[in-house]
């Protein structure tokens, strides 16, 4: 595809109809590379990169009437992403906190009386008794528990067998318990 410069992007835009889709075209052939590795860089991987570029781009479409022409449409499309890409990491780690918060207190709640503990307390006491197992344990019971893989997921990333790992999971899970169970009673 033939690159256009910023002012005939714009002009092909105002036309509207085909003349838009075009200009939305030329938008795309020529920035969305640029466009995805900047969010890649912050989201580490391609699905979630592929989520963020298509949010992207559909708002650069919808606002590019409103583009001001105070910088280059470039700047002005990766400004946009950036946004884009804090936005969606926000929602991201927020999901992931809640899912952290989730499982603590299924853990202790298996354990025992929360007695009006906060989530960050209880948060703080499961990583406590993360801390007391052995390291493949503890790599297996986070794998499992927080990341939810499956043990066959597991055991292609560890090079160990599922049977190895279902029992070391059983063995962290056991032990989380005690340790969740014993803290809870000094309170």
């Amino acid at each position: 595809m033939l690159l256009l410069d910023d002012k005939e992007i714009l002009r092909l835009h105002r036309k509207g109809g085909a003349f838009s889709q075009k200009a939305f075209n030329a938008l795309v052939s020529q920035y969305a590379q640029q466009l995805y590795w900047q969010i890649r860089r912050q989201t580490k991987n391609h699905e979630d990169t592929n989520d963020v570029l298509q949010n992207t781009l559909l708002k650069v479409y919808k606002a590019l009437d409103k583009f001001e022409g105070k910088s280059a449409l470039s700047t002005w499309m990766y400004s946009i992403a950036r946004n884009e890409t804090y936005t969606f990491l926000e929602k991201r780690n927020k999901q992931v906190k809640q899912e952290y918060d989730d499982a603590s207190l299924e853990l202790i709640n298996r354990s025992g009386d929360l007695g009006g503990l906060t989530p960050t307390q209880i948060e703080n006491l499961l990583f406590e008794a993360l801390d007391t197992l052995p390291e493949k344990q503890a790599q297996v019971f986070q794998l499992k528990y927080f990341e939810h893989l499956s043990f066959n997921e597991i055991s292609k990333q560890l090079g160990t067998s599922v049977g190895g790992l279902k029992a070391s999971y059983h063995h962290a899970v056991k032990k989380i318990e005690e340790n969740l169970k014993n803290a809870l009673n000094l309170l």
